[in-house]
């Protein structure tokens, strides 16, 4: 997201400078997640989740056909497993009409059987513009069209302090050697760190900036031949999609991720959550051999809602909530933040141009990114 922002400012014609944390990019959010493009179904109406994920998942897809970006457009079934999730399988059909989702079919177990041998269910909707994409050669590519604009990629370096003020932004930076940045224009795309870099900038009221809690999944990979051919999703729930199968571009299957409620970033795993994986697998695919269900990875998701809280809306706060100043910070940027990237991006160039921010001159734009 945050190298899609920095594209973005690019290609607007602005000098462009990505402070990165990580010693390369894309170690945090960005490639620990299930590489899915969404559709845009699950998110209520003209919330900035639907209006930036179905942008972005078109915008995606035509850039990852032009730049040779491997995608496939697999195509999802959310499935009802029992009578009672009939009416929540509507529901969603209605939503992503709403949304401007006018693709999705409605199939009969037996339809559903058809598609997917494997999979047991009451009934199913298909998202055929549902899919699965190389996240990192995707962000590979956004910082390669950055670069050629002459936007740079400087690692290792964490905001630790600074001021926003009317004409300018001041970043302390702490890396190699500490060093002082003076940029027109500053967002901050830190993800998971969003509120501590906010935090350390003078001149951010504390009331601007979100309370962050961090929702640890684990996904557990299927050895062997994958019996699907497409993303199987369950009922949703408050804090995510559920336990899902999702497919590699391989054709390998791999199901996560479960909701862990954690009070820091901390990537182990916990291989006791097995038992709950194969629970709620056996749900919608009965015939799981579990001796098949191996550990994979774990991500942590940057949100901004709690336990028992509605799922919240991405929040990006601009110049209006930085008393005019050409300050822009993301929180929350969770599912959909992958296929919504390149529609965030354009959302944020938008703010500081409205504000009448122009880096064409002076000094550059700064991100700071752990993604």
């Amino acid at each position: 997201m945050g190298l899609a922002t920095a594209r973005a400012l690019a290609l607007a014609g602005r000098e462009v400078l990505v402070l990165e944390a990580q010693r390369s990019i894309g170690m945090e959010t960005s490639s620990r997640n299930s590489e899915v493009i969404h559709a845009g179904i699950y998110y209520p109406t003209d919330t900035l989740k639907a209006r930036l994920c179905v942008a972005g998942r078109n915008m995606l897809y035509d850039y990852a056909e032009e730049k040779a970006v491997e995608f496939r457009r697999v195509g999802k079934l959310i499935v009802a497993v029992a009578a009672e999730e009939l009416g929540a399988l509507s529901k969603y059909e209605a939503q992503a009409n709403s949304n401007g989702v006018t693709d999705l079919r409605r199939l009969t177990a037996e339809e559903t059987r058809q598609l997917e041998p494997s999979v047991r269910c009451v009934a199913a909707v298909l998202s055929p513009s549902s899919g699965i994409i190389d996240s990192h050669a995707l962000m590979l590519a956004f910082q390669a069209d950055l670069e050629a604009r002459r936007g740079i990629v400087a690692c290792n370096s964490t905001v630790v302090g600074g001021e926003v003020g009317e004409d300018q932004v001041l970043l302390e930076i702490d890396g190699a050697s500490r060093l002082s940045l003076r940029a027109r224009a500053v967002v901050n795309c830190a993800g998971l760190e969003a509120q501590a870099v906010s935090s350390a900038l003078k001149s951010v009221a504390p009331q601007s900036i979100p309370k962050r809690f961090l929702a640890k999944g684990h996904y557990f990979s299927l050895t062997g031949r994958a019996p699907f051919q497409h993303l199987v999703y369950p009922m949703a729930d408050a804090a995510g999609l559920g336990t899902h199968v999702t497919l590699d571009l391989g054709g390998k299957a791999r199901f996560g991720p479960d909701v862990q409620w954690v009070d820091k970033v901390d990537y182990s795993f916990d291989e006791s959550r097995k038992g709950e994986f194969v629970r709620a697998i056996r749900r919608y695919y009965p015939e799981l051999d579990d001796s098949r269900l191996q550990p994979s990875y774990t991500g942590i998701r940057p949100k901004i809602s709690g336990p028992g809280q509605s799922a919240a809306d991405f929040c990006i706060r601009g110049p209006a909530d930085h008393s005019g100043h050409a300050y822009v910070a993301l929180y929350g940027i969770e599912s959909p933040g992958l296929t919504a990237s390149m529609a965030i991006g354009e959302y944020v160039q938008a703010l500081l141009v409205r504000r009448g921010a122009s880096l064409q001159h002076g000094p550059p734009a700064s991100l700071d990114q752990r993604s």
